[in-house]
């Protein structure tokens, strides 16, 4: 979804207050049906919907427990929508804006004194003054990648386990957990709306022309077709494309049901794995194995020790991996619960070797020749 810029896309629609792979609510009491119950209280609370009971609809119990106190509590609960999470965006908003602008300040002051890798890869943008745009689009695309991060980290801080000590409480990180995922949508589209600007600002044919290209190579899959953007834009397209409709439906998860909500909310994860793989493949500060790239590595090692703890101690009693003989649905999904816990693990020890070896089976050294210009071929 960008050029040779770095990351883009990322974002990480939100989630549920609290829940980033497809659990809301923390609570976890005796009794499968209890917790489950604890959960989807916590999730209609925050939306101001009914909660389901844990019993059966004629069942005396199924007015009382954790239904009725969550009864009580959102009939107090205003009901979170998306005018309401924009409104109180504003500050998040602003602090995203001061970010990205010291962002294209560090890329500014890197091209100027020709340390940054960009000018391996493009060195006819050296002129800054000629190519400031681009340079603006990749710091937006920085700035949403960092936030879309932002955005997994606490949305996974409140889907698991969750720290003794949180300068947070828990209403406030649901809330901020919001209006990240919205700020990070808003990044992401104008990282790729500055970079088609870019496009039609270099063009030189006539506008209706300069327009067609620069929405063909900047949001048409396969309408960017020169060297790794071959893959990289799609990769980050596909993120974009993924990341506004996953964010969003939130606000309309009283219309599909929580329970398709949450289905759908386990791909915020891919959208946010795609976006990282967008930046590594075509982030020009981040082409070569060093320091810049091996840090995108190690902002990963949080995300995947939270999620790794997400697994192993779900709120969901019912999603709890328990013995073959405990299990009580088939053999198949005991064997996927497995075998996710198993490749999450996997996963942290990749990460740990790339960030100690700081080699990733990347690009590592300039080539020879650097007169590419990236642009298209003709």
């Amino acid at each position: 979804m960008t050029p040779d810029a770095e990351k883009t896309v990322a974002s990480a629609p939100h989630a549920d207050p609290a829940d980033p792979v497809g659990r809301v609510g923390e609570g976890a009491t005796a009794g499968t049906g209890e917790a489950d119950a604890t959960a989807d209280a916590a999730e209609a609370g925050a939306t101001g919907e009914a909660a389901p009971s844990a019993a059966s609809p004629g069942s005396p119990a199924s007015a009382t427990g954790a239904t009725a106190v969550t009864a009580a509590a959102t009939a107090t609960t205003p009901r979170v929508t998306l005018r309401s999470d924009l409104r109180a965006s504003w500050l998040d908003g602003l602090v995203a804006l001061l970010v990205t602008a010291v962002v294209f300040v560090i890329l500014y002051v890197r091209i100027e004194s020709e340390t940054s890798s960009t000018l391996t890869v493009m060195p006819f943008m050296a002129d800054t003054s000629e190519f400031w745009m681009y340079y603006l689009s990749q710091a937006f695309g920085w700035s949403a990648l960092l936030w879309a991060w932002g955005t997994v980290i606490i949305g996974l801080l409140l889907s698991g386990p969750r720290p003794a000590r949180l300068p947070l409480s828990g209403p406030t990180l649901e809330r901020l957990h919001r209006t990240t995922s919205l700020n990070t949508i808003a990044l992401i589209v104008a990282h790729a709306l500055l970079f088609a600007a870019e496009l039609i600002y270099q063009d030189t044919d006539s506008w209706p022309s300069r327009l067609g290209s620069a929405v063909l190579e900047t949001f048409i899959p396969g309408g960017y077709n020169s060297g790794t953007g071959v893959w990289a834009m799609p990769i980050g397209q596909a993120a974009l494309y993924l990341a506004i409709p996953l964010g969003l439906l939130f606000y309309v998860r009283h219309r599909i049901g929580p329970k398709t909500w949450r289905i759908l909310h386990r791909f915020v994860l891919v959208v946010y794995v795609l976006s990282v793989w967008h930046t590594l493949l075509y982030g020009t500060n981040v082409w070569y194995d060093g320091a810049f790239r091996n840090t995108v590595w190690l902002l990963q090692l949080p995300i995947a020790a939270l999620f790794l703890l997400r697994l192993l101690r779900p709120a969901r009693r019912s999603e709890r991996l328990l013995s073959p003989a405990a299990h009580r649905g088939s053999k198949a999904g005991w064997t996927l619960r497995l075998t996710g816990r198993v490749a999450a693990v996997a996963i942290i020890g990749v990460l740990v070797a790339v960030i100690a070896s700081g080699r990733d089976g990347g690009r590592t050294v300039p080539p020879e020749d650097t007169s590419s210009t990236h642009v298209h071929d003709d």
